[in-house]
């Protein structure tokens, strides 16, 4: 590695935190403002704010001619938000989980990732599919 590339990697990680600070305050200051939860705010704002890097970069893949890198990117992402990031939150302090709202968007979660699975299993997503992805995100 360059001199050139660690230092643009520590600026980054060092925004990364720096922005996660302000988008968890911010979402909470419009979760009270809206006197919506926490919860809600953080299955909509946050999510749609937390996904957009992988959006990005799994868009640069595709149009890069690298699907693999693009599903790799959406897969791993995916099983490091569940196991790291949920799990190292639960170690530092432990996670109630007793809304109703969790209840309902734990099962809609499991049951996406098997349709993308079943989606998927042919080896190609094909655009129609992609649509119907978008589709059900739009009326969750």
């Amino acid at each position: 590695m360059t001199l050139a590339a660690i230092t643009a990697l520590l600026a980054g990680l060092v925004l990364l935190v720096a922005g996660g600070e302000l988008l968890v305050r911010g979402a909470g200051s419009i979760a009270a403002a809206a006197g919506l939860s926490p919860l809600v705010v953080g299955l909509t704002v946050v999510s749609f704010a937390t996904s957009a890097p992988e959006l990005a970069v799994t868009l640069q893949a595709v149009s890069a001619g690298s699907p693999g890198l693009a599903i790799g990117n959406v897969v791993g992402s995916n099983i490091a938000n569940i196991l790291l990031v949920l799990g190292t939150a639960a170690v530092i302090a432990p996670l109630s989980v007793k809304s109703p709202v969790v209840k309902r968007d734990v099962p809609v979660m499991v049951g996406m990732s098997l349709l993308t699975t079943v989606l998927a299993f042919n080896g190609v997503i094909a655009r129609w599919q992609g649509a119907v992805l978008v589709a059900v995100l739009i009326a969750y």
